[in-house]
């Protein structure tokens, strides 16, 4: 894959999502249509330290391809890091943002013949937001789609209401999130359990793994247990 040149974005739009949750909406004026696959990232270039490997952050694109030139980015406040630091600090709408991308390989495979579980904590949605409503936009055959969200608590549950009504709209999606500090009406508890249960039988299935290291690997032993191979194990680690 070729490697990306530095382009220049501007913020065109600020939402926050939660408490410590912004969404940043970005427009790459050089181009018409900023073109991506469903999963990948972009790396932005912060001035925050005198060394470019230092400066670099990489983000999933949490929208999908819509033939427009701007893309989507949602980003969590981490207090010890320089970067969304600057980013909650300084950038603003009309901020200009260094990038390069799009770049990864953490892509939907055509055709889709086996049952998709999107496995996801925090921010890690990201990916698998813009991968469902890039199947359902396209209208692309599939076997099901499942996404198996963790957050602590409702207040942090990021796209709540979209995933719901996308659910409802999209034939076959199932949005399951779960919450480890809360209960509420929905479950609770941690994502495996989730995923084991679906996969009782042992259905031919497809597995996307995105969010901090320490569920991914937990993740990646407890399906391979279950009996599925290596291959069927897709991975994008946070942090």
């Amino acid at each position: 894959m070729a490697l990306q040149p530095w382009r220049t974005g501007n913020i065109i739009r600020i939402e926050n999502e939660t408490r410590d949750t912004r969404r940043y909406w970005i427009q790459v004026p050089e181009l018409d249509d900023f073109s991506f696959q469903p999963g990948q990232f972009v790396t932005l270039d912060l001035p925050i330290h005198e060394k470019p490997n230092k400066r670099w952050r990489s983000y999933s694109i949490a929208s999908w391809p819509d033939g427009t030139n701007t893309f989507e980015l949602i980003i969590v406040l981490d207090k010890k890091g320089a970067g969304t630091n600057y980013l909650f600090e300084n950038a603003q709408v009309g901020t200009s943002l260094t990038f390069r991308g799009p770049q990864g390989v953490f892509t939907l495979k055509e055709p889709l013949d086996k049952e998709i579980f999107f496995i996801c904590t925090g921010t890690g949605i990201a990916p698998f937001r813009s991968m469902a409503h890039y199947i359902h936009n396209q209208a692309m055959p599939n076997k099901g789609v499942n996404l198996i969200f963790g957050c602590r608590t409702k207040e942090t549950l990021l796209y709540y209401t979209e995933m719901k009504e996308l659910q409802e709209k999209m034939s076959g999606f199932r949005y399951i999130p779960v919450l480890s500090r809360e209960t509420w009406e929905g479950r609770t508890g941690y994502v495996h359990p989730v995923y084991e249960e679906l996969c009782a039988d042992k259905r031919p299935a497809s597995f996307f793994l995105c969010g901090w290291k320490g569920m991914i690997d937990e993740a990646k032993q407890r399906i391979m247990d279950m009996g599925y191979d290596r291959k069927d194990i897709h991975v994008e680690i946070y942090g």
